[in-house]
């Protein structure tokens, strides 16, 4: 074996670590990694290129249902009208004043995830009618009946 072969961090066999650390390296300083600590590989409003915003514009527009939207991880799920598969929605890709909560009514375009493009999440997405009998929260924190 190489003098320098890399050995496995801690009990996360997920983790290499190499026998020499990188001075001023974040990555070094904060320890051991974990999963939410490496930047997201779905493409955000912010990241998508130009051409990924332009087709999914053009698209069709599609109804579904919030089924789950978590307002600390910035992402959720919406259970499409059509039955199929649920689809991802991340934070950057709602439009409103509201946080959407389980059984908002929603449309929302789609665009491929890369890189097979097999899969799809959604953009745009309208709250289009609030769950009744439910607390709904404004981004700036007022909490709203409805």
């Amino acid at each position: 074996p190489p003098p320098f072969a890399p050995q496995l961090a801690g009990s996360n066999p997920a983790w290499p670590t190499f026998p020499f650390q990188r001075e001023g390296s974040r990555v070094w300083e904060r320890g051991n990694l974990l999963l939410r600590d490496l930047p997201s590989p779905l493409p955000t409003k912010r990241t998508r290129t130009y051409s990924a915003t332009a087709r999914a514009s053009a698209g069709p527009i599609f109804k579904g249902v919030c089924k789950q939207f978590s307002r600390s991880q910035g992402h959720g799920f919406i259970t499409p009208e059509n039955g199929t598969e649920d689809i991802f929605v991340h934070v950057s890709d709602r439009e409103g004043e509201y946080v959407p909560v389980e059984g908002d009514e929603v449309t929302y375009k789609v665009c491929p995830i890369p890189p097979k493009n097999q899969k799809f999440q959604a953009v745009e997405v309208v709250l289009t009618n609030l769950a009744p009998h439910t607390k709904h929260e404004t981004w700036s924190g007022q909490i709203i009946g409805s």
